[in-house]
Parts: C-alpha cells; structure tokens; sequence
C-alpha cells in the first residue's frame, strides 16, 4: 500500500458523511410523512416519483434523496 493511501481512504469516508450529514435538513420527516399514508419510506419515495405533480419540491427532493441513500446501503451490504 502507498504511503497515505490509508489517510486518503479516511478521508474519502470522512467526505461521503458530511455530504450525507449536510443533505438531511429535517431528520425522520420523510419516514413520518410516509407512516402518516400508512407506507414505508421506500414506499412513498416510489409513489413520489411515479407522480411528482402532486407533491412539494421538498418532498421530492426527500423522496430522491430515501432513494439514493438506499442505494448506497444495499452496496455496503455487499462489500
């Protein structure tokens, strides 16, 4: 392993969790909305962007957001 190539990888990391710690404004306000439709987060992220017409910018940008963020769980899973 090069020298530093153990720093740059902590860094990599420390980098991936501001940009995830910076992107959620309102912590558990995506899943509330979704339990208050009687849906999982995931559930409501599908309807939201099958029929973004009928929501708010905000929700949208959260539904986008529950999608990529479970994207990037099920990819650690597999490492």
């Amino acid at each position: 392993m090069a020298p530093g190539a153990d720093e740059e990888a902590t860094s990599s990391i420390d980098m991936a969790d501001k940009w995830i710690k910076d992107a959620i404004k309102r912590p558990g306000a995506f899943t509330k909305k979704a339990e208050s439709r009687g849906m999982d987060a995931q559930e409501f992220a599908a309807k939201v962007r099958k029929n973004p017409d009928e929501y708010d910018t905000r929700t949208r940008r959260q539904a986008n957001l529950a999608v990529t963020l479970s994207k990037m769980h099920k990819s650690k899973k597999k490492d």
